[in-house]
């Protein structure tokens, strides 16, 4: 393999991605990821219908649909009463060929486009690998890091920064990541027990008000996956435990036996933005560039989404001899997008969801009953938490 013209650095579902676009078009891509191999992590799960059709190509989504799960619809509900919004993603037909959302784990995502890239001769992917240093010349970027191999260095044109919220990239560039960090903990909870047979007219995705709180249910093919959060004056810790995780499940479900929890995770939510996507000839994408809830599913599509503007700005330059300004519009078409359609987007369904208010609850989702009996008004805003208004902005930026 001849030395890489990208070194993509993050061997996540934004990093991969990028190796897989440049790799299929023949250019040498090293990937560096400083864990040993693709995280089990429960992570992210949710795969948006463009994201789905910018797969398809690439044999990727064939796989995915194969290990996942549709879902035709997601819901907003009222607990334990059953009062709900359907959303039914069908109305985007003709508008996508993917009118559904997929739920599929973001790791099974990476293993498939790892197997889709040792398919590629010109891509290298070097695990156990963490990112030390970094530097910039007029024509080229040097990458230290440490391996079991010891110090080495890697050159290249340009270097993608896809490695996550500590991104050592972003830090070697010193850009600042603006923002903040919401009070709340998540609990993330997996479990086979069958929710849907339980809860009436449950979709594979609801976001759940219970009495004093909130919950979501995500189904996968094997599992449902609970986002919880620990009781007014209970510590996180305290919801951790089994018994506080019992208690909190025994919320959504309460006449059954002991519910058997396989999995869980505590994590926070940060919303930040970094104050630019370029320095010289770095670049960052994903979760390096941009943080939010996850409400709404919309952060690895986002991030997915970027690896694909970027690439194509790569390859124009790399291959087709493009001015290097092109670059300029990666951030143009990408940032805005982050701030207005993703970041504010997943507050907006994050602050509807912790709502508290019983009124402003009844409101609200009365609010989303009377829209869905609006055809047109239904379909604006299913293309836009779908995500493709969003890429149709980016696309007619200039």
């Amino acid at each position: 393999m001849s030395d890489p013209k990208v070194i993509v650095v993050g061997a996540g579902p934004v990093g991969l991605t990028a190796a897989l676009l440049l790799g299929s078009k023949d250019i040498p891509v090293t990937v560096l990821e400083a864990e040993s191999e693709i995280s089990s992590e429960l992570r992210a799960s949710t795969f948006h219908p463009p994201t789905l059709d910018m797969l398809a190509p690439y044999g990727v989504t064939a796989r995915m649909l194969e290990a996942g799960l549709i879902c035709p619809h997601w819901q907003i509900r009222m607990h334990p009463s059953g009062d709900r919004a359907v959303f039914d993603l069908s109305i985007l037909v003709g508008e996508t060929d993917h009118p559904y959302r997929l739920q599929c784990e973001q790791s099974k995502y990476c293993q498939f486009v790892l197997a889709a890239i040792e398919g590629l001769g010109c891509v290298k992917v070097c695990f156990s690998t963490e990112v030390t240093r970094l530097r910039q010349t007029d024509d080229h970027v040097e990458v230290d890091a440490s391996s079991p191999n010891g110090k080495q260095t890697f050159l290249a044109n340009y270097v993608i920064g896809a490695d996550g919220a500590r991104s050592a990239i972003r830090r070697a560039l010193d850009i600042e990541m603006s923002g903040d960090v919401y009070p709340e903990t998540t609990i993330l909870a997996t479990t086979l027990f069958p929710f849907h047979d339980t809860l009436e007219g449950l979709s594979n995705v609801s976001y759940c008000w219970k009495p004093n709180g909130t919950f979501s249910l995500l189904r996968l093919p094997d599992v449902w996956r609970a986002s919880l959060y620990a009781r007014e004056g209970q510590s996180v810790e305290q919801a951790l435990t089994d018994e506080g995780l019992q208690d909190l499940l025994h919320d959504i479900v309460p006449n059954v036996d002991r519910i058997e929890v396989l999995e869980k995770r505590p994590y926070r939510i940060h919303r930040r933005l970094a104050a630019t996507y370029r320095m010289g000839r770095a670049f960052l994408a994903g979760d390096a560039a941009h943080l939010n809830s996850p409400s709404g599913g919309m952060g690895m599509n986002g991030g997915i989404h970027d690896a694909f503007n970027l690439v194509e700005k790569l390859i124009a330059v790399l291959r087709d001899g493009a001015d290097e300004r092109v670059f300029d519009l990666y951030e143009r078409q990408r940032r805005p997008i982050a701030e207005d359609e993703i970041i504010q987007q997943a507050h907006r369904n994050r602050t509807r969801m912790q709502e508290r208010d019983p009124a402003r609850r009844r409101d609200m989702l009365g609010a989303l009953q009377r829209m869905m009996a609006d055809p047109v008004e239904l379909k604006a805003y299913l293309l836009k938490t779908s995500m493709i208004e969003g890429l149709r902005r980016a696309a007619a930026t200039h």
